[in-house]
């Protein structure tokens, strides 16, 4: 917008004399508020066309011209920028879950799907966690490419627990894999076993240990963050926490994990007996990926979430709103 009063404009030291300033407004008027051109405005006013450029430079520059960015309804770039501010994010995207405070899996999955299908460009070699409802509805919403932006999209939890489970594996990374064009890698075995001998047993396979040596190929990662309280696909997939193992993962702080690591609520690995049962990515070699993305939201999800970011887990968060108000309101 054009500012109707500029008071006392100095350059270099000196007054700007008034006709000058009448003519870098009614310029900055012409341009902006009447929408007429740059040659245009040289043909109204007798002037060249580069002398009308610099004028409205200028004009910028002593604030008679200030822009203004409005955002529209829905958009939540202020609050996405002050998340990366204080949680040290590289990216945020906050979504408006329109009140819907008990599913918002619609509304992240269409968010998360923007998001990937925006920021995979070529070359990645993505992992995923099976275990995430709105991972699985990210990925269904994503637009098929028609060239190749991923080189592999590899599981990097275990998904042959029940039936349903190795379904639900199958469809999420094949479907990933098939939009982005990349070849798809798959973890043969349960994410959750009996005995901490038999996951030692297991990591000596040899198809096991060529998918783990690839683990530290991957340039990002995309993750759900789970809480206590296992999820309802969790529980239908064979690799839930069992009552025993929650009460011994309670009683040692645990609020949530990602890719069925437990941390406290300073986001501190939990050693427990569960973990040394799991069948996945490391926790040394997950931190180290590079872009490590968390879909997550709702309520349910909070402490986990504010966990995860204080423990570094992730550095791109995708949430919802309410979430991310709660998480700016209180002390990091």
């Amino acid at each position: 917008m054009v500012v109707p009063e500029l008071g006392r404009v100095h350059r270099s030291g000196r007054a700007v004399a008034v006709d000058h300033l009448r003519l870098l407004a009614r310029v900055a008027r012409m341009y902006h508020e009447q929408g007429m051109r740059q040659p245009e405005i040289a043909a109204a006013l007798s002037i060249s066309q580069p002398r009308v450029s610099r004028l409205l430079k200028e004009a910028i520059t002593r604030g008679i011209v200030r822009t203004v960015v409005v955002l529209p309804d829905g958009v939540h770039t202020e609050l996405e920028e002050e998340l990366q501010r204080r949680y040290g994010l590289r990216d945020a995207v906050v979504v408006d879950t329109g009140g819907a405070r008990g599913d918002v899996i619609p509304a992240l999955g269409s968010a998360a799907a923007a998001y990937f299908d925006t920021t995979f460009t070529g070359g990645d070699v993505i992992g995923i966690s099976s275990w995430s409802e709105t991972l699985l509805a990210a990925v269904e919403r994503m637009h098929p490419r028609n060239t190749q932006v991923a080189d592999r999209v590899m599981q990097v939890v275990g998904g042959v627990g029940s039936p349903e489970a190795q379904v639900h594996a199958t469809r999420l990374i094949s479907r990933l894999a098939g939009v982005t064009r990349a070849r798809p890698v798959f973890v043969p075995s349960a994410g959750v076993v009996g005995t901490p001998m038999v996951r030692d047993a297991l990591l000596q396979d040899a198809a096991v240990v060529e998918v783990m040596a690839q683990w530290r190929e991957l340039t990002v990662v995309l993750v759900g963050i789970g809480s206590l309280e296992p999820s309802p696909l969790l529980l239908r997939s064979g690799n839930a926490v069992g009552h025993a193992d929650q009460e011994e993962l309670r009683s040692l702080g645990a609020v949530g994990d990602v890719c069925l690591h437990f941390f406290d609520a300073q986001g501190d690995v939990v050693d427990s007996a569960f973990d040394r049962r799991v069948v996945g990515i490391d926790v040394e070699t997950f931190r180290a990926v590079e872009r490590r993305v968390a879909v997550a939201g709702g309520e349910r999800k909070y402490s986990a979430i504010k966990a995860a970011l204080r423990g570094g887990w992730i550095n791109v968060l995708i949430t919802d709103l309410d979430v991310a108000e709660r998480l700016l309101a209180e002390p990091v």
